[in-house]
């Protein structure tokens, strides 16, 4: 007997635009485009309903690490991400042995096959060591096709995404091979130029792994990857939209060149995300939180943040003043079209899963759905 659930009053957000007083219908898991007439409602007047966000760059969260967590605790930061909204979620890895990394990717899959995360990023080995960031240097390597081959094939058909340093040897025929299977080329960690950086682009790299960050400057001179990488309609550019690692003025910039076609939120979150200030791990490198930033212990580089992709969302919103389908595009749909999930999440669409998030006139999560179930059911006053 099918379930139904017919959620009314919201500022519903499609992609055809912002519904005002609208009407979304849950049945047995899935988005539906009618429902019975006894069917339960649930008036979410005064609120907005988005589709539920979508992470292509996530390294742990509620104290976790999915580089080198349990399955337990891997399964602990996913569901911190889902209580901010984060209803699908990648598993990114830091830079580790390659066996390390061959082992961590074999256990990561299943939990991809059974649906608990949406596949596997790879940031690291194959990074400069002139942008390492948060990265351990005598780990790094180049990114020669036949090692990056054994990651992919370690992943058994999840990994969804590489970020190379494409300058370094070997760098443009990874970037072939990825494209060639199907696994997205990502730009970052690099020390290229603005010419090297088009050549990755021509030769299938689609991605920039959290642009600005972890990269040449941008110059009137030596534009760099930055500029290459804004200019280019084949790109998709990551932001992480903390307040820290990117200044207003930068994101505007993104938005203004890229538009919100080509932008994708991320968090590039690390295990404090959704658990608080203390010492971490990052791989193999000791980390500090303090006041939510995350810098490594030794050297004082950025390592990552303690982002969730709700305060992204909210911070967007109200600081940026970005029009609120315009954050949906770049917080859900794109990095859905990207993951090559968006036939089932990404919008609020019928056929498609139940996944979405009640928000308040201030942008506060209250309520968040996955697969039709409430995992924080709205109290409504």
């Amino acid at each position: 007997m099918a379930v139904s659930t017919v959620l009314t009053g919201a500022r519903v957000v499609l992609p055809t635009g912002i519904v005002e007083n609208g009407r979304v219908i849950v049945e047995n898991g899935r988005i539906a485009g009618s429902a019975p007439a006894e069917a339960p409602t649930l008036d979410l007047s005064g609120h907005w309903l988005v589709p539920g966000f979508v992470d292509m760059h996530n390294h742990g969260g509620g104290g976790a690490s999915f580089t080198s967590g349990t399955v337990d605790e891997i399964l602990t930061g996913v569901r911190t991400h889902r209580l901010h909204g984060t209803t699908t979620v990648v598993a990114s890895f830091v830079t580790g042995e390659m066996d390390f990394l061959s082992r961590r990717a074999g256990l990561l899959s299943e939990l991809a096959e059974q649906g608990d995360i949406a596949g596997i990023h790879f940031e690291g080995p194959f990074i400069s060591p002139c942008r390492k960031g948060a990265h351990d240097e005598t780990l790094l390597r180049d990114p020669e096709p036949a090692e990056v081959r054994k990651l992919l094939d370690a992943a058994r058909g999840q990994a969804r995404m590489v970020t190379l340093a494409t300058e370094l040897p070997g760098g443009l025929d990874s970037v072939r091979l990825l494209a060639e299977h199907g696994v997205i080329a990502a730009i970052g960690h690099t020390d290229a130029t603005y010419e090297q950086t088009r050549a990755a682009i021509d030769a299938g790299a689609s991605v920039a792994t959290h642009l600005y960050n972890a990269m040449p400057a941008l110059g009137h001179r030596a534009p760099g990857p930055i500029a290459a990488l804004l200019e280019d309609e084949r790109i998709t550019v990551e932001l992480i939209n903390d307040g820290t690692h990117l200044h207003p003025a930068a994101l505007e910039l993104a938005f203004h060149h890229a538009g919100p076609e080509r932008v994708a939120f991320i968090t590039d979150a690390m295990d404090a995300a959704g658990f608080g200030d203390g010492r971490y791990m990052l791989g193999p490198l000791e980390v500090e939180v303090k006041d939510s930033v995350a810098r490594l212990v030794e050297g004082g580089s950025i390592a990552g943040s303690t982002l969730t992709l709700d305060r992204a969302f909210k911070r967007a919103a109200t600081v940026d003043k970005l029009p609120v389908e315009s954050v949906v595009q770049a917080i859900s749909a794109n990095p859905a079209r990207l993951l090559g999930v968006y036939d089932r999440v990404g919008s609020l669409e019928a056929g498609k899963d139940a996944d979405l998030v009640v928000l308040d006139a201030e942008f506060e999560v209250r309520g968040v759905m996955r697969k039709g179930e409430w995992l924080i059911e709205p109290q409504m006053i």
